[in-house]
């Protein structure tokens, strides 16, 4: 498989997972996927969800058959740190008890070690001629290369000042590319000149307005959706 994203082929960008493994798998058929596509996934694999230790495993079976790349999540990142700081508190706050519960066990630390690489092999980001792929978003006061010089790795799974209506409504963006991203869930996808989100919250299947799992296929900027199918 390629290990470096190109505009020459479709890319298609899936938003935050979160354990849903079967509207994934729904996702998946409905993208009709052809051997030359890319798959960049934004982050956000596990917690909340019942079925993380099923996606993970399924994501890196799918390395054996496409070219994907895998961006770090607010949720893989605090995995992480529980590991550093054996303080588990915020991660399963967050969802992670949910990710304990697929895996069977009651100590992160128990993961399989493959996950664990796994996570910690995830980029915080990508980006191509015309796209720059990040799980959280970037700062709209600054261009792509300030940000990148400003920022932390970690900033990037957690910002999200750019959907602040401040910007949204006058697309208000310094970037000299389109920013693709996830993180925060939105009822409908944005598609902006600058801004494509597409967290549509699949795993929260019980507020009407979310609830879907979203994917954009580019450079033509084609949404598929699938609703969540898990529960």
């Amino acid at each position: 498989m390629a290990d470096r994203l190109t505009e020459n082929n479709r890319i298609i960008a899936v938003g935050d997972i979160h354990g849903c493994l079967y509207s994934f798998h729904e996702l998946l058929e409905r993208l009709e996927l052809r051997e030359t596509d890319q798959l960049v996934f934004l982050g956000d694999y596990i917690d909340r969800g019942k079925y993380s230790k099923e996606v993970v495993d399924y994501l890196i079976e799918l390395r054996d058959w496409y070219s994907c790349f895998f961006l770090m999540g607010n949720h893989e990142l605090m995995f992480l740190q529980f590991l550093e700081t054996d303080d588990p508190s915020l991660w399963l706050q967050n969802g992670g008890k949910a990710t304990l519960e697929s895996y069977g066990i009651k100590d992160g630390h128990d993961l399989p070690e493959t996950h664990i690489e796994f996570f910690r092999s995830c980029l915080y980001f990508l980006q191509t001629e015309h796209f720059f792929f990040v799980h959280g978003g970037l700062d709209p006061e600054m261009s792509i290369d300030q940000n990148l010089k400003n920022l932390g790795n970690e900033e990037f799974c957690w910002i999200r000042i750019h959907l602040r209506p401040a910007y949204l409504d006058q697309e208000r963006y310094k970037w000299e590319k389109t920013v693709v991203c996830g993180h925060t869930p939105v009822s409908v996808p944005i598609m902006l000149d600058k801004l494509i989100a597409i967290d549509t919250g699949c795993v929260y299947n019980n507020d009407p307005s979310l609830g879907k799992l979203t994917a954009v296929i580019l450079p033509e900027r084609t949404i598929i959706q699938t609703d969540n199918i898990d529960s």
